[in-house]
């Protein structure tokens, strides 16, 4: 189960009961404001970290290994996106739990991401296998 959703809600009701405690309806009116600007900020984030995944291709990242490196188990899907600046490419069913996302780059290295309730659990990174040079024969 997923605390956050229980917690936030919460934390939000009990923080304006106790600026109406403290300061009544002068206090209601900033508790609201500063929720409001709280909601707003992650919407903005959201919004433009959209936009800039909107911008790229579609399960596109620059370097799969420095992706592999700054992944951390239990980020969100919106933080690998911001770190990616792509959208992964789904590799699991629709609506389907857990999710699996995939992220290529120009060296055919790709790393495969699993999602389970939007936290990342799990990664793999896979290289392809090196090319014989000409010059070794």
């Amino acid at each position: 189960m997923n605390f956050s959703k229980i917690w936030i809600p919460v934390g939000v009701i009990a923080f304006v009961a106790g600026a109406w405690h403290q300061y009544k309806w002068p206090g209601v009116a900033v508790a609201t404001g500063a929720v409001v600007m709280w909601i707003l900020l992650h919407f903005t984030r959201m919004v433009t970290v959209l936009t800039r995944a909107s911008n790229r291709p579609v399960g596109h990242v620059d370097s799969a290994v420095m992706l592999n490196v700054k992944l951390r188990k239990g980020v969100n899907l919106m933080h690998v996106i911001a770190m990616t600046k792509s959208l992964g490419v789904r590799i699991s069913e629709e609506n389907a739990q857990p999710e699996i996302f995939k992220w290529t780059d120009p060296g055919d290295s790709f790393v495969i991401c699993t999602f389970k309730g939007g936290k990342l659990q799990s990664w793999d990174m896979t290289r392809p296998p090196p090319e014989e040079s000409e010059a070794s024969l």
